[in-house]
């Protein structure tokens, strides 16, 4: 997850919960059953801040020793990790003074090439579970005002024309839709889920995200009503709409 200071935060430093059910769930793993490796959180969360645009192709990653800190992670992980995403046409290494790790400049092109329907699909499934299951939770718990950070989303996403840019706020909304139900421990999970999701199938289409973006504002009305089924729904309806345009 990249945090307001725009670090990747430590992976395992534990977030508030709100009760013992949802400290259950940020303990799940995803549907794939198997649990995140280092080489992979490595990958979300640099695939996560490109989504973000806190990184651009061409931008020079922090030392390896940074991101280890960072992450929670040992160095020789991160390194690895490094080493493999520059083999797979991710990253570029330059050496020299000015040398370092940076973002290619083909990272688009290159992900395409990484697309994986069938883990995407299982990650996509818990993503939606988990967001069913706190938005279920928080349902008529939430105090007034709780949703407007989250209402101011929903309004630049509808003025926003340019495509990375409305990738940049549905990403932000549902970090921060995480931790307004959840807690900072659920905005990492889902920051973890939706950067690797990043790097496994397309991203959605400006009309998508448009679409989606009401049902995030639908989402919003049911919650400050209390009113939890119909939350649910729109979260499915969400869910629905990207699945029309990825099947399967």
């Amino acid at each position: 997850m990249v945090n307001p200071g725009g670090k990747f935060g430590p992976y395992n430093q534990p977030g508030p919960t709100r009760s013992e059910a949802v400290s259950d769930m940020r303990d799940a793993r995803p549907l794939s059953g198997r649990s995140q490796t280092g080489a992979e959180l490595v990958r979300a969360r640099i695939a996560l801040r490109v989504r973000l645009g806190s990184l651009s192709p061409g931008d020079r990653l922090p030392d390896t020793g940074v991101l280890a800190e960072e992450l929670g992670i040992s160095e020789i992980t991160v390194r690895r990790a490094l080493e493999g995403m520059c083999q797979d046409g991710l990253l570029d290494r330059r050496r020299g003074r000015a040398g370092g790790t940076f973002v290619a400049q083909g990272w688009a092109r290159v992900v395409t090439l990484l697309y994986d329907a069938d883990e995407a699909a299982s990650l996509d499934a818990f993503h939606l579970l988990l967001e069913c299951g706190l938005v279920a939770h928080g349902a008529g718990e939430l105090p007034a005002g709780r949703l407007a950070g989250l209402r101011a989303l929903v309004d630049q996403t509808d003025l926003a024309d340019d495509p990375a840019r409305l990738l940049e706020l549905e990403t932000r909304f549902h970090l921060d839709l995480a931790e307004t139900l959840g807690g900072a421990g659920m905005r990492e999970l889902t920051g973890d889920l939706i950067g690797r999701l990043c790097l496994l199938r397309p991203a959605p289409s400006p009309a998508v995200v448009r679409d989606r973006n009401r049902c995030h504002a639908d989402l919003l009305t049911e919650l400050g009503r209390g009113a939890m089924d119909p939350a649910v729904r729109a979260v499915k309806a969400h869910h629905q709409a990207h699945q029309r345009i990825h099947p399967g």
